[in-house]
C-alpha cells in the first residue's frame, strides 16, 4: 500500500518503522525548539504532514511505549483517528501524566501512526435483540464463577 504524503515544511520527516515487523509508523515532532508540556498538560505537537490514507482504512495514532513508559508523554486522546477524507496537518495533542515538566525535541518521535481497515456500519433501531449466556452483564461480569 502507498500512501500519498505532503510534507509541510522543510523539516518535516515522513513516518518511519523501527523495525521492519514493526506495525507502527514512528512520527516526529516538526517543531523548531523544545517544547515544554507542564505536569498534567497537553500541548499539540505538529507533525509537519498531511496525508491521503486510502479510502476503508484510517491512520490510528498510538502512544510510542517507551515515551510512555519512560517520559510518561502519551497521546491526551489514547488513540487518535485520522480519517481517510482528511486532507489537514496531522498533529498529537501530547499529554504529560507527571508531576514534573516534560520537554519535547525538533524531531523527536512522538507517537506512532498505524493504519487500520474498517468496516462501515448502518444502524437500526431494533425493539429486541438476540439472547446470549452473557446478556445485560458488563463491567468485569466476565470470568465469574
Amino acid at each position: 500500500m502507498k500512501i500519498k504524503v505532503k510534507k509541510l515544511s522543510a523539516t518535516a520527516a515522513l513516518p518511519e518503522r523501527g523495525s521492519s515487523f514493526a506495525a507502527g509508523y514512528d512520527l516526529r515532532a516538526d517543531i523548531a525548539e523544545p517544547q515544554e508540556i507542564a505536569p498534567h498538560g497537553t500541548s499539540m505537537i505538529p507533525t509537519g504532514l498531511s496525508m491521503e490514507i486510502p479510502e476503508g482504512y484510517f491512520g490510528g495514532i498510538f502512544a510510542r511505549s517507551g515515551l510512555a513508559a519512560k517520559e510518561g508523554l502519551r497521546p491526551a486522546n489514547c488513540v487518535g483517528v485520522v480519517d481517510s477524507d482528511y486532507r489537514g496537518p496531522v498533529m498529537v495533542a501530547l499529554h504529560n501524566d507527571t508531576q514534573a515538566v516534560r520537554t519535547v525535541t525538533p524531531g523527536e518521535r512522538i507517537a506512532q501512526l498505524v493504519i487500520i481497515p474498517f468496516l462501515g456500519a448502518e444502524f437500526e433501531v431494533s425493539e429486541e435483540l438476540q439472547e446470549t449466556d452473557r446478556g445485560e452483564g458488563g463491567f468485569g461480569s466476565t470470568g465469574k464463577n
